[in-house]
């Protein structure tokens, strides 16, 4: 019933661009804060953006200030990641996940490959 589904991943150089978009059926979207986390293989999942029901936006990894941006648009039911000069070190499988009222629900994931 309750369905998060991202797309946007892929290839892409260094210094390249990508815009992630997750889009949510089955809630209220408008009432949920939504967040992004990657993981990288060998690593540990990482939080890296949240936004929260009434548009605030943060970046919780230091590496991607300034480079990386959360946004959502309710009407659509879609948050967004705006990934700008892009790093071999942002490789990674980019998962978006919706919270509200103690209920967290996770999408499947997209893949973003950094390299030459």
């Amino acid at each position: 019933q309750v369905q998060l589904v991202e797309s946007g991943g892929g290839l892409v150089q260094p210094g390249g661009s990508l815009r992630l978009s997750c889009t949510a059926s089955g809630i209220i979207f408008s009432m949920y804060s939504m967040a992004w986390f990657r993981q990288s293989p060998g690593k540990e999942r990482e939080l890296v953006a949240t936004i929260n029901t009434v548009g605030d936006s943060t970046i919780h990894q230091a590496s991607v200030e300034g480079r990386f941006t959360a946004s959502r648009d309710d009407p659509k039911n879609t948050v967004y990641l705006q990934m700008n000069r892009l790093e071999s070190e942002d490789t990674a499988v980019y998962t978006c996940r919706a919270a509200a009222l103690g209920m967290f629900y996770w999408g499947q994931g997209t893949q973003v490959t950094v390299s030459l």
